[in-house]
Order: C-alpha cells, then structure tokens, then sequence
C-alpha cells in the first residue's frame, strides 16, 4: 500500500512511479509502467507456452502447487518482509492473513483440482439411449487484477486456481503493491513453472485498460465498483467473461441475546483488521438497543487498548495511500457535523509521519451520514441502536453493497435465518471476515459488490470451459425424431406424452 508518485522524467519514453512507504512515507523503489505493446507480448508468450503447460493434467500441475509450498516455506523471512514493508502491516498480519492462507490455498487446490474437474457421466432424466459426460478444459489465458489491501494471498489464490484448470496467467497487481505481485511471480518460477504461464505486468490503470483489451479468455478483478464497471463493459464488449469482487458496506447484526463479549470481540476485530481495509470488513453495526449501552462500553474499552504504529508488536498499521486517508476523514467529517458523536479516535494519529488514522467508534449515526452509506475502507466502527431484529436486518439491507455480513446471537438457529434475510453474497453466524478464507466456500457478492464467484468448485470451474459430450449407446440405424415426419410417428409422440407428463406414474419416471 505504497504512497504512489510519477516521476517527472521518463526514460525511453516509458513512464515510472516512485513508491513510498504508508508507515514511514521513506522511498521504497520505484517501477517503470508496462505498456500496451508490452501486455500484448507478454500474452502472446503465454498463448505459446500454454496448451503445454494444459497437457500436463491435473495431477502434473499440482505438483507445482506444492513445489510453491516448499518455495514459500523456505522463504517466509524474506516473503513478509517485503510484504510487510511494501503495506506497513504487522508483521503477524502478514503471516496469517497473507502466508498461512496462500500455503493452505496452494495445499487446497492441488489436492481437490482432480476431483473437482475430472469428466463425469450425468444421468439422463428421459433420453435413456444417450449418454451425457462433462468435460471441463482450460479457458487459455487468463488476466488477473488485484488490488493492494492484500497484495500476495488475492493474487496468489486467483493465479493457483487459474493454473491448476490450465490456464496461463498474466497478473496485473495494484502499482501501490507491486513488490507482492513480482512475489507471486517469483514463487511460481522457483517451484520450476514454465516461462510464459505466469508473468506479473506492473503499472498503473493504463496497464489493467490494456490487459482487458489483451484478448484475453477472462478476467478475474478486485477492485472498486466504479473500475469494475468498465471492466465489465470491455468484457462484454468483447464476449470475454469476467468476475468481479468489488466494494462491501457490510453490516454487524447484534441481537439482544448475543453473547456480547465475543460480539465486541469481534466488532473490533472486523472494523480495525488490516486498519479497517478489507473488502469484509465491518462498516456499520446494527445493535438491539437493550444491550447497546454494555456493548458500546466493551468496544470503546477493546478499541482503546490497540496499539498503532510502525513495526514491533502492533495490532494496527497504516492506511494506503493519502487519498483514502482522505476518504475516511470525510466520513468522519460529515458524521460529525450530522451529529455523530465520537466515543474514541476520530483523528489522524499524531505520533506517526505516516498515513494512520486512530481506531474510531461512533454512535448516534444515521443512514443519512456518508459512513454509513459509502464505502469508508478505514478504521471506522460507527454504531446504530434498533429497536429489534426486523429493524436491524432492514437497515442492514438499505444499502447498494452486498457482498458479506453477520449476525450475532446465541440461538444459532435464529442467527441463520437472519442471515439468508441478509441481501448478501455471502454471511458469517457470531463470526466476521471469514468467509474468503475458507475455499471450499464460493465467496462473490450481491448488487454492486460483484458479479461470479472465487473460491469453492464454482470458482475453480469458473477457470474452464465446461463441455458436454452427448454419446449414443446403441448405434441404431435411425432414431424415432429423424426424418422421414409421417403422421404415425405424430400419433407416437402424442401417446408418448400423454404417458409421460399426463400420468403420475410417468411424472415420477420422468
């Protein structure tokens, strides 16, 4: 999440940026903007190198995954270090939410790819002569952008379920992370994955605009809603399929018989992680008004004791860049002058040069206040009180976004019929965030968070072309549709469907 500035004087024509540190604003390198021309024949080497890399079968390509293990492994040091110096994260951050999860993701895939995409047979309902199979085979190459609130693990998981169908890779990192995206890179050259199948294209928009138009054979984006559009309309321009994991607004559902400790456990945890930027975090709690007093307490109490700043044990790190920085205090703002009352934070923290914004808890806010509608992608907990569930799950709705949610009570089974009355993509029972770290679970959204889905079988399938192969099973000289049309064959089809959908019997046989 590097601060981003162009340099004023290009060398042979090519643009680059200079790169400094959110924590430290200290310079941390600095990267030369790919070109249309470069994208072009860097998609072109994977269109080579690809039907090569598709005849290896499942099993071949997942021997590379876990090559990447053992690389990542041997690396760790070296891998969080950049990470953590390229975002201002904690260290631990990095760790877990980065490095555990791209070994289990690489683990993931290259143990269940096989079985997930093996050809199968599909009983037929009617047409018992036929067989149906189901072939699933690589899309060609594929063009991922990813942004920077976490630079490695939401490049990584989209690249390894890309390669595991077959799929060649380009990969366009965000140009405020690039040092993650050359890791994913670099990871998958050591593990010994041939040249051409993943190449990291570093710049700004103007190398995602020239990916999209690459002629590619999909494009997996996360980013925001209002870039997300024009992604998709390039796709659909060029009948190129696409997903897309956009913003969240996600709201915290706090039922009057929740167990409040972990609730403001998790509260905190949900609002403040990776400073409030992750695309699930939680942007607005909606809290029964019998127990918002002693969860309001617990909150502040909880928020207060986290500690911010550069490096060491620390809980919070920096924002990205200055123009979110410059979003949150907006929100902040308008809150404030709408009546919002700040019950702890509410300011830049003074004690740092870098980009941090104190953990701030807000209550007496409405959804007339932009922090309650807008995306604030930073350390902010504002906090409603409502007078019971109906109402929490309304408000909880009234919203544009829709990509996760949760809901906090001690009758589980309540707590899931609240969330299916979520309008979401996804929704966690008395646990937040989760949802993306756990593979076996398709996680994409709702509204104007998304269209597709990562993870699960439907996201892996989502990397092949499905096809289906229908085979005749007893080679008869003709078949009863085939010409020629005479009206015994009409009487046929006219008995064969009274029979078949006129009768019980033959409803249940069907």
């Amino acid at each position: 999440m590097a601060v981003v500035e162009p340099l004023p004087d290009p060398i042979g024509g090519r643009r680059r940026l200079r790169l400094r540190s959110p924590a430290t604003l200290e310079p941390i390198g600095e990267i030369e903007v790919q070109t249309a021309d470069d994208v072009r024949a860097a998609v072109e080497r994977a269109r080579k190198a690809q039907p090569g890399w598709a005849a290896l079968g499942c099993e071949g390509r997942a021997r590379y995954l876990r090559r990447a293990i053992r690389v990542l492994l041997a690396r760790e040091a070296e891998f969080t270090e950049v990470i953590a110096g390229e975002t201002g994260k904690p260290e631990f951050e990095v760790i877990s939410a980065e490095l555990v999860a791209a070994c289990d993701a690489l683990e993931f895939w290259a143990k269940r790819a096989r079985r997930i995409l093996a050809e199968r047979s599909v009983p037929l309902h009617l047409m018992k002569t036929k067989k149906l199979r189901l072939a699933y085979k690589p899309l060609g190459v594929v063009g991922i952008i990813t942004p920077w609130n976490f630079p490695f693990i939401l490049a990584l998981n989209p690249a390894a379920q890309a390669l595991v169908a077959g799929n060649a890779v380009i990969l366009k990192p965000s140009e405020v992370t690039p040092a993650a995206g050359h890791l994913v890179e670099e990871l998958f050259r050591a593990a010994g994955v041939p040249e051409g199948i993943v190449t990291c294209a570093t710049g700004d928009g103007e190398t995602g605009a020239a990916l999209v138009e690459a002629c590619v054979d999909k494009i997996c984006f996360t980013g925001s809603v209002r870039t997300g559009r024009r992604v998709a309309e390039a796709c659909g321009r060029q009948l190129v399929p696409c997903t897309l994991e956009l913003g969240g607004k996600d709201p915290m559902v706090v039922c009057a018989d929740a167990d409040l400790e972990r609730a403001a456990n998790g509260a905190v945890y949900g609002a403040f992680a990776n400073a409030g930027q992750v695309c699930v975090s939680t942007e607005r709690v909606y809290v029964a008004d019998a127990v918002a007093d002693e969860f309001l307490r617990r909150v502040v109490e909880k928020t207060a004791r986290l500690r911010q700043g550069v490096g060491g044990e620390i809980d919070v790190g920096p924002l990205c860049w200055p123009r979110q920085l410059e979003t949150v205090e907006a929100h902040v703002e308008d809150a404030r002058r709408r009546g919002a009352r700040i019950l702890t934070g509410g300011r830049r923290n003074p004690g740092y040069a870098g980009l941090f914004y104190e953990p701030t808890v807000m209550t007496d806010v409405d959804h007339e206040m932009l922090v309650m509608r807008e995306e604030s992608f930073g350390p902010l907990m504002p906090v409603m009180r409502v007078r019971d569930d109906e109402e929490a799950i309304r408000l909880a709705n009234d919203s544009s976004y829709g990509l996760n949610g949760s809901v906090w009570t001690r009758d589980k089974r309540r707590g899931i019929e609240l969330a299916r009355s979520l309008a979401s993509g996804c929704a966690v029972v008395n646990d937040c965030m989760i949802t993306y770290g756990i593979p076996e679970s398709p996680f994409g959204g709702a509204k104007q968070s998304g269209l597709g889905r990562v993870n699960g079988e439907l996201g892996l399938k989502s990397y092949c072309q499905v096809q289906s192969i229908v085979v005749d099973r007893f080679g008869s000289r003709s078949e009863p549709l085939w010409f020629p049309y005479d009206a015994a064959k009409g009487r046929w089809l006219r008995r064969a469907m009274r029979a078949v959908w006129g009768t019980p019997l033959g409803r249940w046989l069907s």
